[in-house]
C-alpha cells in the first residue's frame, strides 16, 4: 500500500510515539478488507508500539479499525482505507492516540475536556475531498482528549449502501447521535463552539477587551495574509478576524500557477500562509464574520456577528469571494441533495450518475473533464454563445465521448422530488424554447461573488459589489484599505492579491505615519 519513501516519512513519525497503540480491526472476506489489512500490517512493521488484532462478524462496519491505547477510553475508527487526502488524518490520529501533544492551542484543548455530554460523530467522507480532513482531524482529537466523544470517519465509496440511505450528496457530512450535525468544513473551534453553546459570549468579552491595534485586517485569505505580514514587519500592532482563515483557497483542489512553486494543493497552501502569518506577532482571530464597519476620525470600529467590537486606526479589508449561485427556483432547497459547488468534493458520491456542469469557464470545463471520469455522463450549460475556457481545455472537453455541450442555455429551474435532485429546466436563449433534462447533479461553477454584502453604505462598491479601491488599495473612506478578490482589482489570482495585500499593507503604514506626524504649526510653536 505504502511506497519506501512514504514508509521512510512515516517511520520517522511514529518515532514520536510515547505510548502503545492497539489498533482492533473489523474485516469480512472484501478486496478492500485485505487492502485494509495490508495497510495496517506495514504500520505494525513501522513501530514496535502498534499492534493489531482482526475480528470478525463483531457488529461494526467492515473493513474498519479502531485505534486506542491500553488504560486510554479512546474511541476513534475509521471505516475504510484513509488513502489520498485522509492519510494525513490516519498519521495525526496515531501521533495523537500514542500520546504525541496536538498542535492545537491550550483553550480549546480545555474546552474539549470540559465537553458534558455524550457524542457519537459519525463523518462521511470522499478520498478526493480537500475539505473532509479538517473535520476528521477535528473530531479525531475531540475523540482522544475527550471519553465521552465517539468518532468514526466513513469512507462514502467503500460504504455506499449507506450513503444512499441517508441521501448523503456532499461532503463532509457529520451526524451527531443519529441525527445531521453539519455539512462542509469545520474546524475544532466551530465544531466545539456549537457543542458549547456558552462559547460566543466567553470569546466576545474576550474580543471586547482588546485593545485598540494599528492595523486591524478583516479575512485571512492571500491577501489579508500578505497584509498582516507586511504590517507585522513595520513592528506595529497587528490583528486579523478571519471567518475561516485560508478563505477560498481552502476550496482549491490545484495550485499550478504560483511562479516558484510548480504544484501545491489549497489547504496545504492556506496552512503555510498560517504559519508565516504567525511567526510574526499577528492576533489572529479565527471563525469571527465581521458584520459592520464603523469610520471614526481617529479610530475605526468593526463589528463581529457574536456581539464583539474591534477598533482600529486603520483597516483592510480582505473578505475575498465565494461562488456564485444561479439563483434559480430549487437551488436553496436542493443544496447539498445535487445541487454541489466541489466537483472534486462531491464528485465521487455521484459514481454512474448523469450531472450537469453550469458554466464554460476554465473552472466549469476542468470540473466537466473531471466529472466524465467518474459519472456517466456529463452535460455542460452555458450561457454564452460559445465557451469561455482556454483552448486546451475544450479540446480536451470535446474529445470526450460522455459530454454534451450547451450553448446559449440559460438554467431557469432546479428541479427534484423533495428529497434529491432529479433535473434541470434550461431555455434555449436563441429560440426561447424550455427544456428539460433528467439527471442527478448539478455543479455550479459560474464565477465568483464578493463578501461584501455587510459594507453596503459604509464604503463605496461598484455595481458588481465589489470595493472600489484606487492604486493603494485606499476605499472611499480615510484609514479604510482593501485587497484581493472583494475589491475592483482585475484577475482574480492568487499571486494578484498577495501583492494587493502588500501594497494596501504598505498603503495602510503610509497612512499612520502622515495622519500621527504633528501639524505645520505645533511644530513652529514647539
Amino acid at each position: 500500500m505504502l511506497d519506501e519513501n512514504l514508509k521512510s516519512q512515516l517511520k520517522g513519525y511514529l518515532e514520536r510515539v510515547v505510548r502503545p497503540i492497539a489498533i482492533t480491526a473489523s474485516v469480512n472476506d472484501s478486496t478492500k478488507s485485505k487492502e485494509m489489512s495490508e495497510l495496517l500490517g506495514e504500520l505494525v512493521a513501522l513501530s514496535d508500539k502498534i499492534s493489531v488484532v482482526e475480528t470478525r462478524d463483531d457488529g461494526e462496519r467492515a473493513p474498519s479499525f479502531a485505534l486506542t491505547s491500553p488504560g486510554h477510553d479512546i474511541n476513534l475508527r475509521f471505516a475504510g482505507i484513509p488513502m489520498g487526502h485522509e492519510f494525513t488524518s490516519l498519521v495525526l490520529a496515531l501521533l495523537q492516540v500514542g500520546g504525541h501533544p496536538p498542535r492545537t492551542e491550550q483553550a480549546i484543548i480545555d474546552q474539549i475536556k470540559d465537553l458534558d455530554g455524550d457524542f457519537l460523530f459519525e463523518t462521511y467522507f470522499s478520498l478526493t475531498c480537500q475539505n473532509c480532513p479538517d473535520v476528521v482531524q477535528a473530531l479525531n482529537l475531540m475523540a482522544v482528549l475527550n471519553p465521552r466523544v465517539k468518532h468514526v470517519a466513513i469512507d462514502g465509496g467503500v460504504f455506499p449502501a449507506e450513503v444512499q440511505s441517508r441521501q448523503i450528496m456532499s461532503v463532509p457530512t457529520v451526524y451527531l447521535n443519529g441525527q445531521l450535525f453539519g455539512q462542509g468544513r469545520m474546524e475544532v473551534e466551530e465544531i466545539v463552539s456549537k457543542l458549547d453553546t456558552n462559547s460566543a459570549a466567553r470569546a466576545a468579552e474576550k474580543l471586547n477587551s482588546r485593545e485598540a491595534y494599528d492595523v486591524l485586517v478583516i479575512g485571512g485569505g492571500p491577501a489579508g495574509a500578505a497584509a498582516a505580514i507586511y504590517a507585522a514587519r513595520k513592528g506595529i500592532r497587528i490583528g486579523v478576524a478571519a471567518e475561516r482563515f485560508g478563505g477560498q483557497v481552502l476550496d482549491t483542489m490545484a495550485i499550478e500557477n504560483f511562479i516558484s512553486v510548480p504544484h501545491t494543493e489549497g489547504p496545504q497552501f492556506a496552512a503555510s500562509l498560517e504559519v508565516h502569518v504567525k511567526d510574526y506577532d499577528v492576533d489572529v482571530m479565527n471563525l469571527q464574520r465581521a458584520e459592520k464597519l464603523v469610520p471614526g476620525k481617529d479610530m475605526i470600529a468593526v463589528e463581529l456577528a457574536n456581539g464583539a467590537t474591534l477598533r482600529s486606526k486603520t483597516v483592510i479589508l480582505s473578505t475575498g469571494a465565494r461562488w456564485r449561485q444561479m439563483e434559480v427556483p430549487g437551488e436553496d432547497q436542493y443544496r447539498n441533495k445535487g445541487v454541489a459547488y466541489c466537483p472534486h468534493c462531491d464528485g465521487p458520491l455521484f459514481k454512474g450518475k448523469r450531472v450537469a456542469v453550469i458554466g464554460g469557464g476554465n473552472s466549469g470545463v476542468e470540473a466537466a473533464i473531471d466529472l466524465a471520469n467518474i459519472v456517466s455522463h456529463v452535460t455542460l450549460i452555458e450561457f454564452d454563445n460559445k465557451l469561455r475556457a482556454d483552448d486546451v481545455l475544450q479540446r480536451k472537453l470535446r474529445s470526450l465521448p460522455n459530454v454534451d455541450i450547451l450553448l446559449s442555455a440559460k438554467t431557469t429551474e432546479v428541479l427534484g422530488d423533495g428529497q434529491k435532485v432529479t433535473g434541470l429546466v434550461y431555455e434555449n436563449r436563441i429560440a426561447g424554447q424550455r427544456h428539460t433534462l433528467g439527471l442527478e447533479g448539478i455543479f455550479v461553477q459560474i464565477g465568483l461573488l464578493p463578501n461584501t454584502e455587510w459594507l453596503k453604505g459604509a464604503v463605496e462598491l461598484s455595481p458588481r459589489g465589489e470595493i472600489i479601491v484606487d492604486h493603494h488599495g485606499q476605499t472611499s473612506v480615510p484609514g479604510v484599505f482593501a485587497a484581493g478578490d472583494c475589491t475592483t482589482v482585475p484577475y482574480k489570482q492568487i499571486v494578484i492579491a498577495l501583492g494587493e495585500g502588500a501594497k494596501a499593507s504598505l498603503a495602510a503604514f503610509d497612512h499612520l505615519i502622515r495622519t500621527s506626524a504633528p501639524d505645520e504649526d505645533a511644530v513652529k510653536a514647539a
